[in-house]
């Protein structure tokens, strides 16, 4: 008799009765987003705040630069020698001051600039004081050469070398960057998936075991049915906590950030910083024409199916060997001799995707460790945005179900043995003895 349904729905709804499952599946969203909104806030707070930042320019060459912002004022110095200007910001408890000295040239003004402050000034302010200086130096030099700011302004010229396949597709640079992040958060979804969920279907196996339950529940079942509806039914259960996980993150998103009014976004403030400054400079609008192109070139409905099917298959493969695993020892102690050879081939494969398959996603590397089954759920998931033929993907899919059902069988021949086994630290030699029983 076919036992495998009941064993998946005792194994589900053992899972998310649990009440460590039930607490840490609303817990872990609300400690994560609050981790987020206390960052947030103090990034809010640090970017709120108001700074003055005094100027002593000895050469009368930048007085126009800088210009005062909402949260930045810049105050002159004129007539102070450098003594005085830092003896009078420290007692008005300035932020910091920018001291350009007096020289006999341009070409010597770059190395002759300084930036006095009480504590370490942010990357942001020092890169945007940077950013006006050099654009102003530049204009004096070409000035300083016979070359009005018109002719400067008039000889700017950006070059964007379109792409196109020879199929007629347009693509840009910036599209190996979406098909990298694209692929990139797939393969990592499914690395975290697997470690998470296999860990635990790898705990269940050693807690039914040392509880002495497993002898009971053998003597009606098939040990591949009880390893199957182990893995199925976690699975599932880890599905769930999943989808949970999402949709009450999203929801207390938009309460934390409607009621107490934080910007989760000021979270990254310093690398906004840098994006903005970057946004503002000439051709940003070009730069987000191809970001929607390249977004809009995606094969998105290749990369569902794939995805579905790659990580269903990969997540499997895995899964059988941490059960395999749990069978084999009585204590997650007994666990680690055996976790390297499983953990090993995912890592190469995140290392194989973000390394080669970014620069060179149809290159041998990258082609081979795409069939190859412990680790082609990342890799080609991180090459088919890129544009695999699907004789490809269904090859390497074909691999990963073969080596799939040899690791089921492989992983049932120790889980037959190893449930019953007790009192004794397996070495691979007995795992190899326990396939001929």
């Amino acid at each position: 008799m076919n036992h495998l349904p009941l064993i998946i729905k005792r194994e589900y709804l053992t899972k998310v009765k649990n009440k460590s499952f039930i607490v840490m599946t609303f817990l872990s969203p609300i400690i994560m987003i609050a981790l987020i909104a206390v960052v947030a806030y103090l990034s809010q707070l640090n970017n709120d705040k108001e700074r003055t930042i005094s100027v002593l320019d000895e050469t009368g060459f930048l007085k126009d630069v800088f210009q005062n912002t909402e949260n930045t004022n810049y105050t002159s110095l004129n007539g102070l020698n450098l003594e005085d200007a830092i003896a009078l910001v420290k007692e008005k408890e300035d932020y910091g001051l920018l001291h350009i000295a007096e020289v006999d040239s341009l070409e010597s003004m770059a190395n002759n600039i300084k930036f006095y402050s009480e504590e370490s000034p942010s990357i942001s302010i020092m890169s945007n004081l940077e950013r006006k200086i050099e654009k102003r130096l530049r204009e004096m030099k070409l000035q300083e050469d016979g070359v009005t700011l018109a002719q400067i302004e008039a000889s700017k010229t950006n070059v964007e070398i379109a792409q196109e396949s020879f199929d007629g597709e347009k693509s840009s640079k910036i599209d190996n960057i979406v098909k990298l992040a694209f692929g990139g958060i797939a393969g990592y979804l499914l690395f975290m998936f697997i470690i998470i969920y296999g860990n635990m279907i790898m705990r269940s196996v050693i807690e039914e075991k040392t509880s002495r339950i497993i002898e009971i529940i053998i003597s009606s079942v098939k040990p591949i049915q009880l390893m199957m509806g182990k893995i199925i039914g976690t699975s599932l259960a880890g599905v769930t906590q999943f989808a949970i996980w999402v949709i009450l993150g999203g929801i207390l998103m938009m309460i934390v950030s409607s009621i107490f009014g934080i910007d989760l976004s000021q979270a990254s403030a310093p690398q906004q910083e840098l994006m903005n400054q970057a946004m503002e400079a000439e051709g940003a609008q070009v730069m987000v024409e191809n970001l929607l192109t390249a977004i809009s070139n995606l094969p998105i409905a290749n990369l569902v199916v794939a995805f579905v099917f790659f990580f269903i298959g990969g997540y499997l493969l895995y899964s059988s060997l941490y059960a395999a695993i749990g069978a084999a020892v009585d204590n997650e102690t007994d666990t680690q001799q055996f976790m390297l050879p499983i953990l090993m081939p995912l890592i190469l494969a995140v290392y194989v995707g973000v390394f080669t398959v970014i620069e060179d996603p149809h290159g041998t590397v990258s082609t081979v460790f795409s069939f190859i089954p412990f680790t082609s759920p990342v890799v080609m998931l991180m090459r088919i945005p890129f544009g695999v033929p699907l004789w490809q993907q269904g090859l390497s899919l074909l691999l990963l179900i073969g080596t799939f059902i040899f690791a089921v069988w492989f992983a049932a021949k120790i889980y037959r043995v190893g449930i019953l086994m007790y009192g004794k630290k397996p070495t691979y030699k007995e795992l190899f003895k326990w396939l001929k029983y």
